[in-house]
């Protein structure tokens, strides 16, 4: 229980800090963007480039299990899992209030509030949730699924996927034990941050519909009704009752996105998304190495920073449950399949809820830059979502999608991070419910400090926080899959198959290879078995 405990202290400290810790959070947030940086975009750039380079070559062609494995979902039914589980409340929110955020303080020195600004701004958090972050989960999910399905180890634990810590020796042990704990931290920076940002909204919204104070009070009860729907599934088993939600939340925010895209003004958004696609594929380079801001702001970086220690934060959870559901893809389609389901699918929210609080803002509908600046981003989206047709019953479908966003968040996190920290599980045994029961609580808790200090700063400042050493577990992870697959005798068989375009070797030259095997193996069929020699039967 030490990691419980230490979790446990940070949560008091928070609480007892509350708002007097927002301003040293800020400043810390401010210190990370303007010194560590180049970490961040360094290990998203070599983790990009590597994965690219692994699934576009003969490495791509590996398979994620045995020969004759067959991959157990269909293309659609693994892409909205990963599309699903990769999600969360976060999305329906940031997709609103980032693009605000960006229109202030624009990239490329464009002027604050001007047709580039707005461009740039509808542009730049899809970058923040496109191909770039929806890569960060492949280091763990290609790790994980290789030791799992063509190694046939058992992994419970991130540690156990990186192979050359594999051994007795008490220096590997300190170093597993070790990686699995910044895991553990990681992944409480990650959730607990969401948790914090998404339950001040929901109380906002909750306040416009019912009318009850937007109060501390309200906030605790939000977490208590979380707390009570995880024991409840917990210690009574409901399987019908969280999974059949957890399958449908992701259906109440496509249903949302269609209604935001058709009832709002469709053709702006579809051509603002083309312009912004245009705008990604040329500044990708740029905005990857993080070298964009021309002007005395830095926000592009600061942002940045952010949503790479929060995709950091998150990537052991997704590692493992997309290596889960990938036995029997090759690497290529695990990777493919992430870009196309998982950063497209993203992307998505903020062409569509970005584009909306973007036409409503430049059109004169609504102040929802003064609303922002002044009374924070949850008064800015209940103020987009009361823009609405049937106002209370899109708030009521908004809030209710994002409660169970934030129920099966929390209750999935803490599955896993329970099997992190529990000691010898039997294969195919779960975490004990104690254990899961003590980490909600945990979760809870420690959000509720974040809650109680407050600010988007504050939010910000733990993510990266969170994610900035899972940096150093992210490069074992690298290293390891390299190791992996140029050692796996399948790979190096792939290698010889493989044609090499140079001068000497002509498709020619191949074509004739090709003819001389076919013709000595019908040879040596044909021969009398009386006069084949013993070297050869």
């Amino acid at each position: 229980m030490p990691t419980v405990s230490l979790f446990a202290l940070v949560s008091l400290g928070l609480i007892l800090g509350g708002s007097h810790l927002r301003v040293a959070l800020s400043n810390l947030m401010n210190g990370i963007t303007a010194h560590m940086s180049w970490a961040y975009l360094g290990i998203y750039i070599i983790n990009f480039v590597f994965f690219m380079f692994l699934a576009f070559s003969h490495f791509g062609k590996i398979k994620l299990g045995h020969a004759n494995d067959k991959p157990e979902y269909s293309s659609f039914q693994w892409g909205s899992m990963v599309f699903a589980t990769a999600i969360d409340a976060s999305i329906l929110m940031l997709s609103m209030v980032d693009p605000l955020r960006y229109v202030q303080s624009p990239i490329f020195g464009a002027k604050p509030y001007s047709a580039a600004a707005y461009s740039n701004a509808h542009m730049l958090g899809q970058f923040n949730w496109g191909p770039m972050a929806w890569m960060m989960f492949a280091s763990a999910t290609v790790a994980i699924a290789y030791v799992m399905y063509v190694r046939n180890v058992r992994v419970m634990r991130i540690s156990s996927a990186i192979s050359f810590l594999k051994g007795p020796e008490r220096y590997k042990k300190i170093i597993r034990q070790i990686i699995d704990f910044l895991v553990v931290f990681g992944i409480m920076g990650g959730i607990g941050s969401s948790v914090g940002m998404e339950i001040p909204v929901l109380s906002k919204i909750i306040n416009q519909i019912t009318g009850v104070p937007d109060t501390l009070f309200l906030k605790l009860f939000m977490f208590l009704i979380l707390f009570i729907i995880f024991a409840v599934t917990v210690f009574h088993g409901i399987k019908g009752g969280i999974d059949r939600l957890s399958a449908a939340h992701i259906w109440t925010a496509i249903g949302f996105l269609l209604i935001v895209l058709f009832i709002g003004p469709t053709l702006t958004i579809f051509r603002d998304e083309g312009n912004s696609l245009r705008l990604m594929v040329t500044k990708f380079i740029t905005m990857s190495t993080g070298t964009t801001t021309t002007g005395t702001t830095d926000i592009v970086k600061n942002e940045t920073i952010f949503y790479w220690g929060w995709w950091l934060s998150y990537m052991p959870v997704m590692g493992l449950f997309i290596a889960r559901i990938s036995r029997g893809r090759t690497i290529r389609q695990v990777v493919v399949g992430m870009l196309g389901y998982g950063a497209l699918g993203c992307m998505s929210f903020y062409a569509i809820l970005g584009g909306y609080s973007l036409y409503l803002q430049q059109t004169g509908v609504i102040d929802l830059i003064h609303i922002l600046n002044t009374q924070g981003q949850a008064a800015a989206i209940a103020a987009i979502l009361s823009t609405l047709p049937l106002k209370m019953l899109m708030l009521i479908i908004y809030s209710i999608s994002c409660f169970i966003f934030l129920a099966t968040t929390i209750s999935s996190s803490a599955f896993i991070v329970s099997s992190f920290t529990s000691r010898h599980l039997a294969p195919g045994e779960q975490p004990s419910q104690f254990n899961r029961l003590i980490w909600v609580i945990v979760f809870i808790i420690f959000s509720f400090g974040i809650v109680f200090v407050g600010g988007f700063k504050t939010v910000q400042a733990i993510s990266s926080i969170a994610g900035f050493p899972l940096i150093i577990v992210c490069a074992f992870l690298l290293i390891s899959i390299w190791q992996m697959i140029r050692q796996d005798q399948k790979v190096i068989q792939a290698k010889k198959k493989t044609v090499l375009f140079m001068p000497h070797v002509t498709p020619e030259i191949v074509r004739k290879q090709k003819r001389v095997e076919i013709a000595l193996a019908s040879y040596l069929r044909e021969r009398p078995r009386e006069q084949t020699s013993p070297e050869l039967s």
